[in-house]
């Protein structure tokens, strides 16, 4: 079994980050509001990345990471942008009060 870690562009412009087992299933409950919160008030929303884990555990721990992310980080992902995002993970832990703990 497969797990999605997905990330979902509001009409709002806001970006929605989420993981799932069944990818297809739950965007068909987003774009319907049937999952309420985040998505529902700001419909219509858009896929704009995802990709596969094999554990839900990586899946979960991918989102997590991802939602820690700068607005900057999570569009060079969305862009597949692989060389801007290890720039702008250091450039955010040469600013932050506490460098060793930042993953950016």
């Amino acid at each position: 079994m497969a797990f999605w870690v997905y990330i979902l562009q509001c009409s709002d412009g806001s970006y929605y980050v989420a993981h799932s087992d069944n990818l297809e299933e739950r965007l068909q409950q987003h774009h319907s509001g049937t999952l309420g919160g985040h998505t529902k008030a700001r419909r219509p929303v858009r896929l704009a990345y995802s990709a596969e884990f094999p554990t839900r555990d990586e899946a979960f721990a991918a989102e997590q990471q991802i939602k820690g992310w700068t607005r900057k980080k999570k569009e060079a992902l969305m862009r597949e942008d692989w060389e801007e995002l290890p720039r702008l993970a250091r450039g955010r832990q040469r600013g932050s009060a506490h460098p060793s703990t930042g993953s950016g």
